[in-house]
């Protein structure tokens, strides 16, 4: 891209972002009056100053100190806007100008380096790549906002057609308006309904029109690239956790599995519903000028669409019957019963998709192929994506719950009255035996021995049955995986077999999901006995010899640190890899990533070239969360552009030498010395006897939990200790404070310690930077993070910390390790600052840091009030406002 053209870009966006500020300011002038709107006008340059080095931070909170909190709130809000309307304007630039894989360039890729068509379609045609859409605290937006953002995008892309029209002008002013009247965040919990409906309308914003698409797009390349077709039906499947993820959230019961699966669907049969209206009204074909076939005439005379007007438009008819059907399957799905049904409902998708079949050879019969690749096209592969349950519901639980639900059922049974207590081979034992029985292992609701049972055994229960009747309802892919938290042991892993067997969900995939950094090095001897238990093995043959293992990468970052964090997982996968090959199984890792580095996030593309060889295979699921999935889901253009992305990187990375390396197994042993050097390090900081109490004080981490953030607690259970913390609130507490220790820290004293002064070995790391994508993707990630932190502002929080020595200490332990981490990164890579590689950053970053600052201080302030006892509403909305306004601008912080 050429200088002129990168400059007339980065003049675009400016002057989008001044326009919107512009109106923004006006706008709270009117509403606020003169003396708010100068009181943001002070921040704001007070906020320039700091970022000039021309005064610190203490000048800006000076201003808020004795601040009345209502106007402190309206400042809060404002720059919490402006980071919205910023990210709007960035958005469209990325839009037209980011730079996105596409599968062009993959496909040209396999076709130079020689990849042939049967190798394409071994993978292809088995493939899987799943984005699987989790909830976020500060992601759960109202609708009332989505809409307002959609407006506003399509104003500025009208600006940058007409230029600043008045009426533009005015629509602009009345969006931004409607805006600021309008609540950002719930001043409620939100309920896990609502995050169910948050993460269904990304379906309605992008996902039910892109994915198929997408699907479609990798079958033609195919054929263009290969001149024969793919066996694929389609690669691209959606999963969700918003509703079946009850590890440590007890909102989630049978009632909220039910709601999430009958929801999800009913947005897809809507969606076809749709769909197939407009198809009825554009295929007006007579059959007096294109000849239907014999199956197409009987179809339509089975529509029982009598209507004189349409006797000879066979294929209107026989549309009119397919809606009236998916139409009962709707009302079926919504329960309503009703006593004359004018069409029977389809039992399964594959139904629909015959009847489709049907119309789409009829119109290919009289060599209407172009009629036949349009919407009907569309359809199709919609059908063939979502199916009648759009996303697969993942369930989630930890290994703990099973194994106490079984306690107490085999207690009940009289087959042992302490399972718990037995040893591991004798649990192995137990569970075998009672997988190869016929007997049931429960009784029916309402007898005497499940009045014995407890509520949160009768719970467990009755998720897994509200499972099983949303396969039976919606198909077997509606409830396809049961994940298994903290699984340290085979018994993990065939406690839930055993529930689910109960239930008839014997096809259920069984996830293994390893975190601390204890069990990823256990993982692959787990599967190794696991795989010689019988009646799991026979389980893995009825599911193909596919075995899928999610990688977890918040508990091991908690456990050692990002660098042991990273290494940890890449050498669990080297040692998946191997055991499957020595046992015949096909290996699918299912990435639980988070939006924040600190938590395995960072661009999809890059990290799935960086998986070590035979780590991909064709298949993939990754968890989307956070605010990257409003920046990747939040339009056509943007979801197209990533989902290409995921898709690029899957084929590339399963076909292709992603690992060029001479030597490995020297880059491995590097790797394994840094790694330890990092804990260590990592071990000073989380090892100090203050710690914990700066960790907590210095952070809104308590009150992530107590203001009605998300609809899941903060931890899995009442304690202190860092590892019983759920992820989000680890990395969000961290973010924003804006230090994001969990995506750096000991990586600097790791590499400096290594090689010291000897310049050989920094021309090591320099070319394991070069030619090793997982160390370049590494560094890259950690690069990104720290571009985003302020180790300045953290002296701030640490002024919230009861023991100032701790503070002091533990603050200079961080600022020290930072400057030292920045050092060795900049030495290694030649870059003149932390976003060297990625230019676009590095101008969004210096455009909104100094509209950060106000956040980051009001923040402060606000949690110093709130922690001495001032709990009135505006001083909690407000910390809300600020955490919400952070981690919109920074854009990847839980």
């Amino acid at each position: 891209m050429s200088t002129a053209t990168q400059t007339a870009e980065v003049d675009q966006v400016r002057q989008d972002i001044r326009l919107l500020g512009r109106i923004l300011g006006e706008v709270i002038a009117k509403q606020e009056g003169q003396e708010i709107f100068e009181l943001v006008e002070t921040a704001r340059t007070t906020a320039f100053a700091i970022a000039r080095r021309e005064k610190d931070a203490e000048a800006l909170l000076d201003l808020f100190r004795e601040r009345p909190v209502a106007e402190t709130n309206l400042v809060a809000r404002s720059f919490t806007f402006f980071a919205l309307l910023a990210n709007l304007a960035e958005d469209l630039d990325d839009e037209k100008h980011g730079d996105f894989v596409t599968l062009d360039s993959t496909f040209d890729k396999l076709k130079d380096k020689g990849v042939s068509a049967q190798q394409a379609n071994e993978v292809i045609s088995g493939a899987l790549v799943s984005p699987v859409l989790t909830a976020h605290p500060t992601e759960t937006r109202r609708r009332s906002i989505f809409d307002a953002q959609k407006h506003i995008k399509e104003l500025i892309k009208a600006t940058r057609r007409e230029g600043v029209t008045p009426e533009i002008e005015r629509q602009l002013t009345l969006r931004i308006t409607l805006l600021w009247q309008t609540g950002l965040i719930r001043v409620s919990r939100p309920s896990l309904e609502d995050e169910i409906k948050v993460g269904l309308r990304y379906y309605q914003l992008s996902l039910l029109e892109e994915i198929p698409a997408l699907n479609l797009t990798v079958r033609r390349k195919y054929r263009e690239t290969f001149d024969q077709e793919v066996d694929s039906a389609a690669m691209v499947r959606p999963g969700s956790w918003i509703g079946g993820d009850h590890d440590g959230n007890p909102y989630v019961d049978g009632e909220k599995v039910a709601h999430a699966t009958t929801q999800a669907a009913l947005v897809a049969l809507s969606y076809y519903e749709r769909e197939l209206h407009e198809l009825e009204r554009e295929l007006s074909l007579t059959q007096r000028h294109s000849e239907p076939t014999a199956e197409l005439v009987a179809l339509a005379d089975a529509s029982n669409n009598t209507n004189a007007l349409r006797l000879d438009e066979p294929y209107r008819r026989a549309i009119f019957g397919i809606r009236a059907r998916i139409q009962a399957t709707l009302d079926r799905a919504k329960g309503k019963v009703k006593k004359k049904i004018k069409a029977a409902p389809y039992n399964q998708p594959e139904e629909l998709l015959a009847d489709l079949a049907v119309i789409d050879h009829s119109l290919r019969a009289a060599k209407d192929d172009i009629i036949a690749d349009d919407r009907l096209l569309k359809i199709r592969a919609a059908v063939k994506t979502f199916g009648f349950h759009l996303h697969s519901l993942d369930l989630r639980q930890n290994s703990e719950s099973f194994e106490n639900v079984l306690t107490e059922i085999f207690a009940l049974n009289g087959y042992t009255d302490d399972y718990r207590g037995l040893g591991e081979e004798e649990k192995i034992a137990l569970l075998q035996e009672e997988l190869e029985t016929k007997r049931p292992l429960l009784f029916p609701r309402g007898s005497k021995w499940r009045e014995q049972l407890s509520a949160d055994t009768e719970k467990e229960l009755g998720i897994f049955e509200a499972a099983a009747k949303a396969v039976s309802q919606f198909g077997r892919a509606a409830v396809p995986h049961c994940i298994i938290s903290m699984t340290g042991s085979v018994s993990d892993i065939l406690e839930p077999m055993v529930l689910l067997k109960e239930y008839g969900m014997d096809e259920v995939d069984l996830v293994p999901l390893f975190e601390t950094i204890d069990d990823l090095e256990a993982g692959a001897s787990i599967l190794d006995k696991l795989w010689n238990v019988p009646v799991y093995r026979e389980h893995l043959t009825r599911r193909g010899n596919k075995q899928e293992v999610m990688l977890g990468y918040s508990d091991s970052n908690k456990d050692g640190g990002y660098l042991q964090a990273n290494w940890a997982l890449y050498d669990a996968e080297l040692d998946l890899v191997e055991v499957c090959r020595a046992h015949g199984v096909e290996l699918r890792l299912f990435h639980g990533r988070g939006g924040a580095v600190g938590r395995g996030g960072g661009p999809t593309y890059d990290a799935l070239l960086a998986q070590p060889a035979g780590a991909v295979s064709g298949s993939v699921r990754i968890t989307e969360q956070g605010e990257v999935i409003s920046a990747q889901y939040g339009s056509p253009e943007t979801a197209r552009h990533h989902l290409q992305s995921f898709v690029a990187g899957v084929l590339e990375a399963s076909l292709l030498d992603t690992e060029p390396m001479k030597d490995t197994e020297r880059a491995y042993a590097v790797m394994r010395e840094l790694s330890a050097l990092s804990a260590e390090r990592y071990q000073e900081l989380v090892g100090d006897p203050g710690f914990i109490d700066y960790f907590t004080q210095s952070t809104p981490l308590a009150e992530i939990g107590e203001l009605n953030i998300g609809s899941r607690p903060a931890a899995r259970k009442q304690t202190k200790a860092i590892s019983d913390l759920r992820a989000i609130p680890w990395v969000l507490s961290w973010s924003q404070q804006r230090t994001n220790v969990p995506g750096w820290f000991g990586v600097g004293s790791a590499l400096s310690k290594w090689a010291g002064e000897d310049e050989s070995r920094w021309d090591e790391l320099r070319a394991l930077y070069s030619e090793w994508p997982f160390f370049r993707t590494v560094l890259s990630n950690m690069a990104q993070v720290m571009s985003k932190a302020e180790i300045s502002l953290a002296r701030l929080y640490a002024d919230l910390v009861d023991d100032q020595e701790v503070a002091g200490r533990i603050y200079e332990l961080i600022r020290e390790e930072f400057q030292l981490t920045r050092n060795a990164y900049l030495r290694i890579t030649g870059f003149e600052g932390l976003a060297g590689d990625n230019q676009r950053q590095a101008r969004s970053l210096k455009r909104r840091y100094p509209y950060l600052l106000p956040l980051n201080v009001i923040q402060a302030e606000m949690l110093r009030r709130y922690r001495e006892g001032d709990d009135s509403f505006v001083v909690a909305n407000t910390i809300r406002v600020t955490m919400n306004g952070l981690a919109t601008a920074l854009r990847n912080a839980g």
